[in-house]
């Protein structure tokens, strides 16, 4: 189930405010900056800091590959 894009636009990690990156197909949001997914269950973000998992950097480069060849936008543009 996709996420809204309301909803999208109003999302940040709840650790550093920052914007994530939405991965539909993997049913996660990701923060590059800290190297942290939160999923997504059943089309509901679960933004809770205990929850996220740490992402080794074989799989940081390959999300980052993903969101750089599907042109995926972050959630919001920091300011």
């Amino acid at each position: 189930m996709a996420l809204s894009p309301d909803l999208l636009a109003i999302l940040a990690c709840p650790e550093d405010k920052g914007p994530l990156y939405h991965l539909d197909d993997e049913d996660l949001l990701y923060n590059p900056r800290l190297t942290r997914a939160y999923a997504v269950r059943d089309g509901i973000p679960v933004m809770l800091i205990d929850e996220a998992t740490t992402v080794e950097a074989a799989e940081h480069e390959r999300l980052m590959g993903v969101i750089e060849s599907a042109s995926i936008a972050p959630t919001f543009v920091a300011s």
